[in-house]
């Protein structure tokens, strides 16, 4: 498949995305089997959530209350009035062949959310959350065929509905990454993509710019990686404008992405509404909230990345995007609060986590490094007493076995040299043996100067200033270029 550039360039992509989360509880919705990630095979599952004849649900309050929890986190209208629907559909890893949902009365409604794109920040509205039950999971063997484990049948999931308002690859990427965000700071979900606690399902149409009627669109299903959501995307945006293009019609379509080809290919055609026969539930009770519990809720939510950020950019003088990157992880953004209640440069300790600290990091496992001694290391950064080398240096010796950064360059003799005549020698040292760099800038290369720099920094053995060294290069290289010219 290849379509050209210009003919790409004559369409646009209209996205919109249906995000599934699983809610953290210890029980599923409507049973008190645990949700507990990786148990062997339907070990963890009961007449109720494999709906065996006869069993009755019960709704899990603390599932309410994280639904209600994420839609405050994006500012959604919580309705007093909701009610559970049974959705129809008959697929394997559905027990029951119907699923516990959510249809014309849903949880959450008209909400938002905020993101940072190339040409500033941007809206992307929320239609709605809706509450629901998780369906079973279906496991390939190649001995024994396609088998059934029914350990997800009924964990607590909500599904966040976005307007049609995405136009990119990148802004989709950047919504699930903020609305993944917003959710770990509300304490909602652990949002595991790899162990499905977060999937997407990518709706994308293609009309001609300047159109306003959308076009047909295509559903790519539990896409668990925002990478693979980038490449879906880029794959099917091309396809459709192809179809278009070989005057064929779209047609309607649930579609897999496939991570080993990067192609997407049709499931089957995709249902409209009336397919699944939606009616109210009839085991469960209408979920019926007052203003009181919605405050109580929302007076739980801790500060949240927005307020974070217009903070970092008010107070720290952060740019958007480095405050925008500081706040994506509560974790990193507290942490990086406690490394500036040291009173540090705000704007050097940033840059510096974002250099060193970020490549480190992994989710779920604790910065080794006390903020007090990471405020250390800005510190001597700041007054000149070591350089980004001997930082990196120092940061790397902390994470194996943290200890008193002051200390720690003390012992080890790394405090930053910045003797003129220590650092006239290496200078010295470095232009006699590069002469070929010298010459170069002689005849007008200035970029050779940068290699001069870089060995006197060397014959210090990285303790040297770079700032005097390269004053003081220049400045012996100038003198040369003064005589050069002289001697003409």
């Amino acid at each position: 498949m290849s379509v050209s550039k210009q003919v790409l360039s004559q369409y646009e992509m209209v996205i919109g995305l249906e995000v599934h989360v699983e809610l953290k509880t210890q029980t599923k919705i409507f049973c008190g089997c645990s949700t507990a990630f990786g148990a062997e095979p339907n070990s963890q599952c009961c007449p109720v959530c494999t709906g065996m004849p006869g069993s009755l649900p019960v709704l899990n309050q603390k599932a309410v209350e994280y639904a209600v929890k994420a839609g405050l986190a994006l500012n959604c209208q919580i309705a007093h009035f909701s009610k559970f629907d049974r959705k129809n559909y008959f697929y394997p890893d559905l027990p029951k062949a119907y699923q516990i949902s959510q249809y014309d009365r849903p949880l959450c409604e008209h909400g938002y959310l905020d993101i940072e794109t190339e040409n500033g920040s941007k809206r992307i509205g929320i239609t709605r959350i809706h509450l629901e039950e998780d369906a079973g999971k279906l496991i390939h063997d190649r001995n024994n065929g396609t088998l059934i484990d029914c350990n997800r049948c009924g964990v607590p999931l909500i599904e966040i509905v976005s307007e049609p308002d995405i136009r990119s690859a990148d802004e989709a990427k950047a919504y699930v990454k903020k609305l993944r965000t917003l959710l770990l700071y509300a304490g909602v979900s652990d949002c595991k993509m790899n162990e499905g606690s977060l999937r997407c399902d990518v709706n994308l149409s293609v009309r001609r710019k300047g159109e306003t009627a959308f076009g047909v669109r295509n559903e790519m299903k539990n896409i668990n990686s925002f990478t693979f959501i980038g490449k879906a995307i880029a794959y099917e945006f091309e396809r459709q404008v192809q179809e278009i293009e070989s005057g064929h019609e779209i047609l309607q379509q649930t579609r897999r992405y496939d991570q080993q080809t990067g192609k997407t290919y049709a499931m089957r055609m995709k249902e409209s509404q009336s397919d699944y026969r939606f009616f109210p539930e009839p085991d469960l009770p209408s979920v019926i909230l007052t203003d009181a519990q919605i405050e109580k809720i929302r007076e739980s939510l801790p500060v949240m990345p927005d307020e974070r950020k217009q903070r970092y950019q008010n107070l720290f003088g952060l740019s958007s995007i480095m405050a925008e990157w500081m706040v994506e992880d509560k974790d990193l953004a507290d942490y990086f609060e406690q490394v500036c209640s040291y009173k540090v440069d705000y704007a050097l300790a940033a840059n510096l986590m974002q250099a060193e600290i970020l490549t480190r990091y992994m989710e779920d496992v604790k910065i080794p490094i006390a903020a007090e001694h990471f405020a250390q290391i800005c510190m001597m950064l700041a007054d000149e007493t070591i350089n980004n080398a001997t930082a990196r240096k120092i940061i790397v010796a902390l994470w194996e076995q943290d200890c008193d950064a002051k200390a720690y360059v003390a012992e080890h003799g790394l405090t930053q040299i910045s003797d003129p005549v220590v650092l006239g020698k290496a200078a010295d040292e470095a232009i006699v043996a590069d002469e070929r760099s010298v010459q170069a800038y002689l005849a007008g290369k200035d970029a050779a100067a940068q290699a001069l720099i870089g060995k006197a920094i060397k014959m210090t053995c990285g303790k040297g200033n770079p700032r005097l060294i390269r004053e003081i290069v220049m400045q012996k290289l100038l003198q040369k270029k003064t005589c050069s010219d002289s001697d003409i």
